[in-house]
């Protein structure tokens, strides 16, 4: 029993939708074209769970989040798909795949063929029942990966209202799960080894702001230490969080967000692996030349970095990433190398902040901290390889991109600290007249064909800790 595509798409998140609207753009015919996905529902915006899911009033919910409205694009309903002529074959898990042969095979016994496979497998979120936790299994411990973890937690926090809960992690999900929480009227302690919140990428000034922020809200920070155990009651919900440093934290419900790891069991030993994910050229093409991987799984090269390879975990590298993929597949003599512009951002409760490029080198910080309207160059060796910026515009966020792509180098950094937000608008406003040169009042600022990239935000601090800790166990 089995049935066979030209082109697979196997994985139903944030790339499969993308790619599957880039595959109608660009002539695929129906019943060409299938997505496997372990997940029951259509690809859906993935973002939307931590943003909108979870609020208490007018919270998203499906269809209104299906892919493609995050790119201000079609919505692909299931009803989309049909008339395309796509085939979904959802709440279906791929136990093995045959590369040499072009074949993947169900847990329910379906071999499914293609001409050609994108792998968009993403990612999982790290559970602390892999480093020995115990009690990590109690029914008000949550994650927020897919829609099903959104509707436990929904669930969770409305049995927890006017009560306590412990965040574990200070990264993306925990600092958005925390303002969710906040939202719902509940109480929240935030548990993360390192010594400021998104550590990967705030600079301390940074984290300062935001963290007063949350305390303001209600939010209380433990940092420099992590989970060690938990104190369940008779029916085995947690009822207190024990912490390394011996602190006992009582709590209703505990939201976990201690990073990701892609799900690449499948191609080990069928494809060259790096930096945890799938290796793949400017093509997003794997080491077969019939396969293809976008999202989180890809490591890809970006040209800001001279061709390093990078893994980048983020919506937008899985959007663009799946696009590039479809356009090498149905128009190779027309797609060039895949030139990516690293980027993150957030939007928790009345604020939003955008970063563009690399956080390496010296921090220059400009604004009104009071006045959450802030930012950040990172100058490395004399360029600026990173910007950062807190209640900006859309024209101001398209400012601070361009001033990355166009990679300044920067000679006096007191003036570009004076010039602040201002250095990147006029940029943006003055194009590169004078052969590539832009002369600011003071001092002269030259543009530079070098680079800058963000290393993703991967697993956080925390399951470094618990992974030294289950080495020792």
């Amino acid at each position: 029993m089995g049935r066979a595509f030209v082109y697979v798409i196997l994985g139903g998140g944030v790339t499969a939708g993308y790619a599957a609207l880039e595959f109608t753009r660009k002539g695929v015919q129906p019943g060409e074209l299938c997505i496997i996905s372990e997940e029951s529902v259509a690809p859906y915006e993935r973002p939307a769970l931590s943003k909108g899911y979870l609020l208490p009033e007018a919270p998203a919910r499906l269809p209104a989040f299906h892919t493609c409205v995050g790119a201000i694009d079609e919505r692909l309903t299931p009803k989309w798909y049909k008339e395309h002529g796509i085939e979904l074959v959802l709440g279906t898990r791929v136990k093995a795949a045959d590369l040499r042969r072009k074949t993947l095979l169900t847990a329910t016994g379906e071999t499914i063929s293609y001409k050609t496979l994108i792998i968009a497998t993403g990612a999982r979120a790290l559970k602390l029942e892999e480093f020995g936790i115990r009690g990590a299994g109690a029914e008000n411990i949550c994650y927020l990966r897919s829609l099903s973890d959104a509707n436990k937690l929904v669930d969770v926090m409305k049995a927890s209202s006017g009560g306590h809960a412990v965040v574990i992690g200070g990264g993306y999900i925990g600092m958005e799960c925390a303002a969710a929480l906040v939202t719902n009227r509940i109480r929240v302690t935030m548990v993360f080894p390192e010594a400021h919140c998104m550590a990967r990428l705030f600079t301390p000034k940074i984290a300062d702001f935001y963290e007063e922020y949350y305390e303001s809200k209600g939010v209380n920070f433990i940092k420099g230490t992590v989970l060690a155990s938990f104190e369940n009651n008779s029916d085995g919900k947690v009822m207190a969080v024990i912490l390394r440093d011996g602190t006992r934290v009582p709590t209703d419900m505990v939201v976990v967000g201690i990073g990701i790891t892609p799900n690449t069991s499948l191609f080990e030993g069928q494809l060259t692996m790096d930096k945890g994910g799938i290796k793949v050229n400017g093509q997003m093409q794997t080491s077969n030349s019939s396969v293809y991987a976008v999202g989180d799984v890809a490591a890809f090269p970006v040209k800001l970095f001279g061709g390093g390879v990078r893994r980048l975990e983020h919506v937008d590298s899985a959007r663009q990433t799946a696009r590039h993929a479809v356009s090498a597949i149905m128009e190779p003599g027309k797609t060039r190398e895949f030139d990516y512009l690293p980027f993150f951002y957030s939007r928790v409760f009345g604020l939003s902040w955008q970063f563009y490029g690399d956080n390496r080198g010296e921090v220059v910080h400009y604004g009104d901290f009071a006045g959450a309207r802030f930012g950040a160059y990172w100058v490395d060796r004399g360029r600026v390889v990173g910007a950062f910026l807190e209640g900006g515009d859309r024209e101001e966020y398209e400012a601070i991109a361009k001033v990355i792509r166009l990679k300044i180098e920067v000679k006096d950094l007191a003036e570009l600290e004076t010039q602040g937000l201002n250095f990147a608008v006029q940029v943006n406003q003055q194009g590169l007249p004078d052969g590539g040169r832009i002369l600011l009042e003071k001092p002269i600022y030259t543009w530079h064909a070098t680079a800058g990239v963000v290393v993703a935000v991967s697993v956080a601090a925390v399951a470094y800790f618990y992974g030294r800790r289950r080495k020792i166990l």
